[in-house]
């Protein structure tokens, strides 16, 4: 049962990534946005929106993906240390 917990967040958290990319091409939503929020519309592509007239627009593509490593491997960090057995160390005595 924890395994499929732990696999729906894993791909909860690789729906949102791919949201927030310029990848995302579904419209699951109306125009007026997710729960009635402009902040959310059905295009994704928010990293793209976020960093437009800045002068890191040109690295939309660097930073989501150093984003995404980022929050993917704090998720595997979570996932360890919640799984981690706590006797099956190395036993120095």
């Amino acid at each position: 049962m924890r395994k499929l917990i732990f696999l729906s967040l894993a791909a909860a958290i690789a729906a949102i990534l791919f949201y927030l990319s310029r990848f995302w091409f579904l419209s699951l939503w109306p125009r007026s946005g997710l729960f009635g929020l402009d902040a959310l519309p059905p295009q994704g592509g928010l990293v793209g929106r976020w960093l437009r007239g800045t002068d890191a627009a040109p690295f939309e593509l660097l930073l989501w993906a150093i984003g995404c490593f980022l929050v993917l491997t704090w998720s595997q960090k979570f996932y360890d240390l919640v799984t981690s057995d706590p006797d099956a160390g190395d036993d120095h005595d």
